[in-house]
């Protein structure tokens, strides 16, 4: 019985951005599967079993750190101590990174580990709010930026437009039993709580329903309403972290802080790109007004003409 991680961050920020897959190593181990009733966990089901293995896509190419960005090698080094000990902690790994990375300042650990445990649900927030996923995909030969119109790559199911679906009525891939009933091939009670779009956790909401623009969310807001706000939050977390890193200055020597602070821009950069761009899209189908005064900087027709890879100027 074996698992299989992306080590590298082909769909989450490629060689850029600040991605902490950690994170997600420990999400999916403790993940409860309920295959032979509740506390079956990814982690337990792998760790049960006679012969028991962890793949990985690699992350490590010809830059002289390996990695490029030097807060990929935590994931390289993550994957590695999950596979050890799947019921590791991803902050505790991300800790020992730290420590080996930058040295024992109380500050700089602290920092870098708010950093790593942070970047995940950063990103999920600026490219994959609500559960919207693959808006970035490769049949376009790009992994940087948005491109949720593309509509003919080589294979269908390879199109953004699979994956959005968006359309007069709202967003969202139906999975249900009304659709491809994919929610069925969990185990009770999973199967049931990701066929109701009431019980469906809302991280997960547009993965698993077509949701309607204006579906009312736990916050009170709308989906569209929630939609740009996630969108938002992303792009404000990824500042916040630009910020984190620049109270490190004169903590870390300068080649890496310098290298790091300008990856966080490259990343600020991107976040806003796909914020923008795809709302520009999404609007198209909603037809409803953007919230509290947000507009996107440039038209839907701009972010369309942009060669693959480029990012609009912030």
């Amino acid at each position: 019985m074996a698992v299989e991680f992306p080590v590298t961050k082909e769909y989450t920020g490629q060689g850029v951005d600040l991605t902490y897959t950690g994170f997600m190593y420990e999400q999916i181990y403790r993940s409860d599967t309920f295959a032979h009733g509740p506390g079956s966990t990814v982690a337990k089901i792998v760790m049960n079993q006679k012969l028991t293995g962890s793949a990985g896509v690699a992350n490590i190419g010809n830059d002289r750190n390996w990695t490029g960005s030097i807060f990929n090698q935590a994931n390289w080094y993550a994957y590695g101590r999950f596979a050890w000990n799947p019921e590791s902690s991803a902050r505790a790994v991300g800790e020992e990174w730290a420590r080996q990375t930058f040295g024992n300042d109380p500050k700089v650990v602290a920092t870098t580990v708010d950093m790593l445990m942070e970047s995940w649900p950063a990103m999920m927030d600026y490219q994959a709010p609500i559960g919207l996923t693959f808006q970035e995909l490769d049949g376009a030969n790009t992994h940087y930026g948005p491109w949720p119109w593309l509509d003919s790559p080589r294979r269908s199911d390879w199109a953004d437009v699979y994956f959005n679906r968006a359309d007069a009525v709202g967003l969202g891939v139906d999975r249900s039993h009304t659709g491809y009933n994919t929610a069925a091939q969990y185990n009770s009670p999973l199967k049931e709580q990701f066929d109701d779009i009431r019980t469906t956790p809302e991280e997960f909401l547009l993965w698993f329903h077509h949701v309607p623009w204006d579906w009312r969310m736990k916050s009170g807001r709308t989906m569209w309403e929630e939609l740009q706000f996630t969108y938002s939050k992303g792009v404000a977390e990824v500042a916040a972290m630009q910020r984190q890193w620049d109270t490190l200055k004169g903590r870390i020597d300068e080649e890496r802080f310098t290298a790091v602070k300008q990856y966080l821009t490259m990343q600020h950069r991107d976040a806003v790109w796909f914020r923008d761009a795809s709302l520009a899209y999404f609007q198209t189908f909603a037809k409803r007004p953007f919230a509290n005064g947000y507009q996107p900087k440039y038209p839907l027709d701009y972010y369309k003409k942009l060669p693959p890879n480029t990012a609009p100027p912030e």
